[in-house]
């Protein structure tokens, strides 16, 4: 990663997001206490002093400031016509440092995929993601740290250092939004948006103890709407705290932000979802609990024993705020409450995305990457449309599975974030299992396309977090999101 020039970095004490919310920030440059160029500088600088965490895979110090101080000039122009609050609904991520994955097309910045079998080019244009976000005034300064193609949970690549927990810098933060987490908790970020394809949002978000929304299929504007099972990816936030979160996904999710009286800053769908949430409650709701997890027994999943503890803690927080909590098993009546086969068929799934990869030279590829392309050539295509199609009407009856709950409980992690090179240590197949194994539970949710959300609960003896997983029914993120900030508070 470049380091910025002397002018571009600040008081090396001023380094951390972490000191105040998302919504303070935003609110502090609107208000003119501070500006969007000190706040680009700020982020510029945390990221050159904590390198060693490779959160990013580029950093721009001149283009992002160039957009800090372009800003900063139009909103000296619009404070003398315009209120805070219709300053703040016109630009509600006004000032905010972001940095999007190397698998996101931002305007003047390399996209590599995390790949050296890939050449880097420079769009002429943002991703709609990204137009998105940089529209309500976000200010990207690079691009954060992925494996190869977003495939593995873990972020490692040839190109450019692994992604490192800032937990423990030790171990990975997992992926494949593993650079977004580690600079978001590491503090370099307040926010950043990922995207989900198995759990690429909330296992870095569990991993590095930060909440991370995994959006139903087709919520998101700019997402592929299409019903397909083979239409796994959704872009969602990941952040410090659920009202973080909430602010991030109103804008990603394109909801309006009104003008409020007074001096008040607005606040769209999710965002005043989860402040009622805290200040008035919410209606009592239903939740399922099941630890079975939908790769076994084709795997052998061992939780661990803070896996288990964090479950019992998210339980008894949901119970301190007026929820009913039961075990699946009590409605169910069934012994297997996932669907068979599932880790042959999901398989089958993932590996098959890698047709829509262009490969010139498998021998730069990563070797997972290489075995899943022959796992993809060896099999038969009549395998993998059985496969597909087992999966599509498990999906299609998607909310089905949450039979009479309003949301289900799950773990999130099997084990603790290992160590960096863990998983590339291993032969692939057995670095795919053992990714499994370390996710057992992210993967289904994508192919049912429900939302899903990651809560830390617990904090181990070594200062690791962990976390639960939450999951809705269609259209529900704003009731995650609520959820989640519940649960945090009652950690106070």
């Amino acid at each position: 990663m470049p380091t910025p020039a002397a002018e571009h970095t600040t008081d090396l004490s001023m380094v951390d997001f972490r000191a105040a919310t998302a919504e303070h920030w935003r609110q502090a440059v609107i208000n003119g206490d501070v500006s969007c160029v000190e706040l680009t500088t700020t982020a510029i600088t945390a990221a050159a002093t904590l390198t060693r965490l490779g959160a990013f895979a580029e950093v721009d110090p001149d283009l992002a400031l160039a957009r800090a101080s372009q800003m900063d000039s139009s909103l000296q122009t619009l404070r003398r016509s315009a209120s805070p609050a219709a300053i703040s609904a016109a630009a509600p991520l006004l000032g905010l440092p972001v940095g999007f994955k190397d698998l996101i097309p931002v305007a003047g910045m390399p996209l590599r995929l995390g790949s050296a079998e890939v050449a880097p080019r420079v769009p002429a244009r943002d991703a709609p993601l990204a137009h998105r976000v940089h529209a309500a005034g976000a200010v990207s300064i690079g691009k954060t740290q992925v494996p190869e193609f977003g495939l593995p949970c873990y972020t490692e690549n040839r190109i450019a250092p692994a992604a490192r927990n800032p937990l423990d810098p030790s171990r990975t933060p997992g992926g494949s939004s593993g650079g977004a987490a580690a600079a978001v908790a590491a503090g370099i970020l307040p926010v950043a948006p990922g995207n989900d394809g198995g759990g690429s949002v909330r296992i870095p978000a569990a991993a590095c103890g930060l909440v991370g929304l995994k959006p139903g299929r087709g919520r998101l504007p700019d997402d592929d709407a299409s019903s397909s099972v083979t239409n796994l990816m959704t872009s969602g936030p990941i952040a410090v705290l659920a009202e973080d979160a909430a602010l991030l996904f109103d804008v990603m999710a394109g909801h309006r932000f009104t003008s409020a009286a007074a001096e008040d800053l607005a606040a769209a769908g999710a965002l005043r979802t989860v402040q009622s949430a805290l200040s008035e409650g919410l209606p009592a709701l239903q939740i399922g609990v099941t630890t079975e997890s939908p790769f076994s027994p084709e795997l052998d999943i061992v939780l661990a024993e803070d896996a288990i503890v964090a479950v019992e803690e998210g339980i008894t927080r949901l119970a301190a705020e007026g929820h009913h909590v039961q075990g699946t098993s009590h409605c169910t009546g069934t012994e297997r409450f996932w669907p068979e086969n599932y880790y042959e068929q999901f398989t089958a799934l993932w590996t098959s995305r890698l047709g829509r990869v262009p490969v010139e030279d498998p021998e730069d590829l990563e070797p997972l990457t290489r075995w899943f392309l022959e796992l993809t050539a060896a099999r038969d295509t009549e395998q993998t449309e059985q496969a597909l199609e087992q999966l599509q009407q498990f999906a299609d009856a998607g909310e089905a599975i949450l039979g009479p709950w309003d949301v289900l409980l799950t773990p999130m992690l099997g084990f603790a974030p290992p160590q960096v090179g863990f998983f590339a240590g291993l032969s692939p197949e057995e670095n795919y299992r053992a990714q499994c194994q370390f996710t057992p539970y992210s993967s289904v949710v994508n192919v049912l396309g429900l939302p899903a959300i990651n809560v830390p609960v617990h904090t181990d003896a070594s200062g690791l977090s962990w976390s639960i997983q939450l999951i809705g029914r269609q259209h529900s993120e704003e009731l995650l999101l609520a959820l989640a900030a519940q649960m945090m508070r009652s950690a106070a």
